[in-house]
């Protein structure tokens, strides 16, 4: 395709951003890239703040957001790709300051793409996306960190969110007890139907609290919001316990004392899903 349609967002005036469609021309196939037909993308908390003109995100604009993509090869000068291999984008940087999913073609360095797992459809991989990625991530930290069932309850936080929802459903699975903390308490019989056993509202975690350290509550926890809220998890994680963060979307600040780290032995887990190799 020598052009592809793309939902591209421009700043119009001053912090006044609006997205139409337009008609982007394709770009050169430089060494070791790929040119992907994007059959599908998903929408992603990043994708908003890009779409809405977050300089954090996007330095630049007119710009095509989509921080994941699934399609095929139509041309490869990376040796690992050839055309019509079923592919997919996710990370890096793509949909930040690269063109993204939301248009029908990426060009994109091929140590960004991979093969489509085995197993899974075009439309599957998106429907999972960064977030089922990014939760799988989570649970797995959990798991490498020596989290099991037995070990008690596990906290997930957001949990009506992509990432959330997603965790809890693996954690489930894995026979874990979970407890889902939400400021969505009106979708509880969704999260219980996934087999979660608590349902909670986030005002437990979101609002400050002066202790040092609070009741021992949960053997692990999966994070997706930082600020306040993480602080809080630290502060109700059982002896040796651990928390898998992933996100900001309380805040990206963390105001927090030592001790849960030296009394209780907890574990405060990073994890990336941009620059990870896959």
């Amino acid at each position: 395709m020598s052009t592809y349609k793309a939902f591209e967002v421009r700043e119009e005036t001053e912090k006044n951003f609006v997205g139409t469609i337009v008609e982007k021309s394709a770009l050169e196939l430089a060494e070791g890239s790929v040119s992907i037909e994007v059959c599908y993308s998903s929408v992603n908390y990043k994708d908003a703040l890009s779409a809405s003109g977050s300089k954090a995100v996007t330095r630049e604009y007119p710009h095509v957001p989509g921080i994941d993509a699934a399609g095929t090869v139509l041309a490869s000068t990376d040796s690992n790709f050839a055309v019509g291999d079923e592919v997919v984008v996710t990370g890096y940087d793509l949909g930040m300051n690269t063109a993204g999913g939301f248009g029908q073609q990426v060009t994109v360095p091929g140590g960004w793409v991979t093969k489509l797992p085995v197993g899974l459809s075009l439309r599957d991989s998106m429907v999972l996306g960064t977030a089922g990625l990014t939760a799988g991530l989570c649970v797995n930290k959990l798991l490498l960190n020596g989290i099991t069932p037995e070990a008690g309850k596990v906290l997930v936080t957001g949990a009506t969110g992509g990432v959330g929802i997603i965790a809890c459903a693996l954690l489930v699975k894995l026979g874990f007890e979970v407890v889902a903390s939400t400021g969505k308490l009106a979708e509880t019989a969704k999260l219980t139907a996934l087999g979660v056993s608590e349902v909670i509202s986030r005002e437990a975690f979101s609002e400050e609290n002066p202790r040092p350290m609070l009741k021992e509550s949960y053997a692990a926890a999966v994070d997706v919001a930082g600020g306040t809220t993480l602080v809080n998890v630290i502060k109700s994680l059982s002896y040796g316990g651990s928390v898998a963060a992933c996100g900001l979307v309380d805040s990206p600040a963390l105001s927090a004392t030592v001790l849960p780290f030296i009394l209780r032995g907890v574990n405060l887990l990073g994890v990336d899903s941009v620059e990870l190799p896959l």
